[in-house]
Order: structure tokens, then sequence, then C-alpha cells
């Protein structure tokens, strides 16, 4: 039996990447699936893409009104997956503190006022979108490196405070979405190229490598309070 059939489902951040790919998966995989982010185009392109449709509800986390009344008007979900973020990078002394802060809200924080309003059925779960970063930091963004272990001590925590609900994080490394989408192809394709070649894995992932992650956590009843790297071997290479 399909542990997901008739389940319901919010994926945060569901429009693009990682969170439209988790969204479908949920869905393919016979769940009621519900995805949220700011864009109300973006959002239909993707509930258009699961055979049985999706609804979706434009949302910003960064205001936690927003976030409250979102849940105040729902019911219970059964499995909750939060991808949303747009965080500014750049090596600490040159990023401005605007734009730190709006990487944390972003990031961190909304992830927060998401977990701390959101309703979710008893041995349910949530599960966050951290970053390899965390355990492999880099000189050139050390935010998010700070940021994903913050989102990854909060899961844990969570696991605790929220039980019998379960709450998880995984941890992808570089995967190939519309992220990068701001690069020149040829510089795109160049940082893949590279990074391929440095992977234990040989490639750089794909949004579904990370969502099929999200899955595996959301439908393993005795997974809480774990951190689940995805990221081709790029911690240890």
């Amino acid at each position: 039996m399909n542990k997901f059939q008739d389940k319901t489902v919010l994926v945060v951040g569901g429009s693009s990447g990682i969170g439209a790919a988790t969204a479908l998966a949920f869905a393919n995989a016979g769940a009621r699936v519900t995805i949220a982010a700011r864009n109300a185009e973006r959002l239909a392109a993707v509930a258009a893409q699961a055979k049985d449709g999706m609804e979706t509800a434009v949302l910003d986390i960064t205001n936690a009104g927003d976030v409250e009344a979102f849940f105040v008007a729902r019911q219970a979900f059964d499995h909750v997956a939060i991808s949303a973020a747009q965080t500014p990078t750049g090596p600490v002394r040159k990023l401005s503190l605007e734009d730190a802060r709006k990487a944390m809200d972003s990031k961190f924080w909304g992830a927060y006022a998401v977990a701390r309003a959101a309703k979710i059925a008893p041995g349910g779960s949530l599960t966050f979108v951290s970053g390899f970063l965390s355990v492999r930091p880099s000189k050139t963004s050390v935010l998010q490196g700070a940021i994903n272990a913050a989102l990854e001590s909060l899961s844990r925590g969570l696991a605790l405070e929220l039980s019998p609900v379960r709450v998880n994080t995984v941890s992808p490394g570089m995967i190939n979405t519309p992220l990068w989408d701001k690069l020149p192809q040829d510089t795109r394709q160049g940082m893949f190229d590279a990074a391929a070649q440095r992977l234990p894995a040989g490639r750089v992932g794909v949004a579904d490598d990370i969502a099929q992650a999200i899955l595996y956590l959301a439908g393993t009843g005795f997974a809480t309070g774990s951190t689940v790297l995805v990221d081709g071997g790029g911690s240890i290479s």
C-alpha cells in the first residue's frame, strides 16, 4: 500500500526547483498536495504538471502574520516540507548587513515561522532543506553555512518539542536548479562540469535527488531529529 495515498502534504517553496520536484513526487505517490510560494504564476505552472492537480497558495514566509493566517484557515497536514529561500551571498565583509538579514529572514526565520504555526497531524512530519555548507564551509558563503547549521540544530530541537510529529532535515550539495539560471550558460555548465569531476558521485545533483530524500524521511516512521546529506560526496571530497 502506498504510504502517501490520500495524505495531505504542504510544500512551502513549491513553485520551482527542489520544492516543485518534491511536490510532484508526493503527488505521484498519491498525496493531496498544497504548494505555497510568492509567485502565483509559477505555482500554477507546477500544479498543472500534476495528474490530479494541486492546491496553490500565495504565501510570503517572511511575513509571520501571513504564515499564521494561512494555517489558521486550514486543517492539519500529514506532512510539511519547507524549501523556500532567497539568500544573498558573499564574503562576510562584503555582504551588506541588510542583505545578510534578508538571507536569515528568508531561509531561517521563514522556516521558523512555518514550524511555529504549522498544524501537523500526530505521527506526521516536518522536513527542512538546509545545505552541505553547514559541514563544509566556503570562505565566500560563510553566512549560508551558518544558516544551514542553524536550521539543522532547529530541526533536532523541534524533534523533541513537537513529538510525536517527526522533524528532519535534508542537506543538499550542488543541485542543478533554476537558482543557477542567472549565470551565463557557459559559466554555469563549466561550474557543473568542474563539480562533477570533483565529486565522488561523478555528477551534480538534480532536484528529484532531494525530493526522494524528503519522501524517504516523511515516510519513515522511525526517522526524527536526523540530517541526511545528499551531496554527491561533497562534504568529504
